[in-house]
């Protein structure tokens, strides 16, 4: 049976560590679906060291855009990671066409968890802060929250992650 969660919250609250605990604990060999795209060394690192540390009973893929290119997910438990840098991907690619990036997020998510599987998607409230006096990061900001609003009305339960303690949204 499909189910979608969805787990947000701010920088460094505890979001990914939660979603690899949760999907552990529905599956003894998930899937680990990263989204990043590799932007310098000390990204690269940061990598390495993830991958590292979750160890053999993962499945790791990396897919930046397309992820329903990931189509044999079948009866698995998939944590994708993050929504906010997949959102990057597109936003970047369409030199910073909101409109477009959100048409294409939207239409490529529906295909991706058509699939009858468990998806843990990680994300970022990037807008509850001040707002930015930088014109691109706005229109980004409008973007990610867009998204999450999207992935939150398809999602069966929505955590917020606040200081490491997941408080329940929805479901």
């Amino acid at each position: 049976m499909k189910r979608v969660i969805l787990i947000t919250g701010g920088s460094r609250s505890g979001k990914s560590s939660y979603a690899e605990q949760l999907a552990l604990s529905l599956s003894d060999s998930p899937v680990y679906l990263a989204t990043a795209r590799i932007w310098d060394e000390e990204f690269r690192e940061r990598v390495r060291r993830h991958q590292e540390r979750r160890g053999p009973q993962w499945t790791n893929l990396e897919e930046e855009k397309y992820l329903s290119r990931h189509v044999d997910l079948a009866g698995r438990v998939v944590v994708v990671d993050c929504l906010t840098l997949w959102c990057t991907n597109f936003f970047f690619d369409s030199q910073s066409d909101v409109d477009a990036s959100l048409a294409a997020l939207k239409a490529e998510f529906d295909r991706f968890t058509g699939q009858d599987a468990t998806f843990l998607f990680v994300t970022n409230e990037i807008g509850m802060g001040g707002t930015s006096d930088n014109v691109l990061q706005r229109r980004f900001t409008d973007l990610q929250g867009w998204m999450n609003q999207y992935v939150a009305s398809q999602a069966d339960e929505v955590l917020l992650m606040v200081s490491g303690i997941p408080v329940k949204i929805k479901g």
